[in-house]
């Protein structure tokens, strides 16, 4: 767990938490030594705990805060947000959007969960939980009123998440697409995927729907 320090102390903290992140993506978290981490914020290897107690602790803190950050940006994107259709078009433009800017996290996050300890996994795993039950809430209040097609709503969950976040792999801010194209391509193929045909026609917009009639 990071250590409680003063304002100064805080800003190093941040840089240090910054550079650690930036090295793990690039290195792996086996990888990365103190040492590095230590040079990349000018300071002595030994100056590192005084603000996180082991490498285990700062890979512990970047996981928490990106989870805790995703989590509350999630539930303020859908706060107002009513229905299971509406709910799930807001979850995939939220998701979309927060991982085509957070690469680094987000690899960090998925794939350096294994080398957190217990009871540190534990609160991860937990949080991501989280997190997934947005969506998977969405697509079962879907099924009961007959909206989705889903038979398996967690199984459902995993798979769209995993496509979702997938755009972190090529997704460049430069590339030929924007933002708000993307999301609305990845939109319709969740909504093709998971919608009845009469729901997913009356959630696409008005010139596909004339295309199609």
């Amino acid at each position: 767990m990071a250590r409680t320090i003063g304002s100064n102390g805080a800003r190093t903290a941040k840089a240090i938490r910054q550079a650690g992140v930036q090295l793990i993506y690039k290195h792996g978290y086996e990888a990365m030594s103190l040492r590095q981490l230590a040079s990349e914020v000018g300071l002595q290897s030994g100056s590192l705990y005084k603000y996180f107690e082991n490498k285990q602790s700062l890979l512990f803190d970047i996981v928490r805060d990106h989870m805790e950050d995703l989590i509350s940006k999630a539930e303020e994107a859908m706060s107002d947000v009513n229905g299971p259709l509406e709910r799930l078009k807001a979850f995939v433009d939220f998701h979309l959007r927060y991982h085509m800017t957070r690469k680094a996290h987000v690899f960090i996050a998925n794939m350096e969960i294994r080398s957190l300890d217990e009871p540190h996994r534990a609160i991860a795993i937990e949080m991501r939980r989280r997190y997934e039950h947005m969506l998977e809430d969405a697509l079962r209040q879907g099924a009961k009123h007959g909206v989705f097609k889903v038979p398996e709503p967690k199984v459902s969950t995993y798979a769209i998440i995993s496509m979702l976040t997938g755009i972190c792999m090529w997704y460049r801010p430069d590339g030929r697409l924007s933002q708000d194209e993307l999301v609305a391509i990845y939109t319709d193929l969740v909504v093709d995927g998971v919608a009845k045909q009469d729901a997913a026609e009356a959630a696409a917009p008005v010139g596909r729907r004339r295309a199609s009639a």
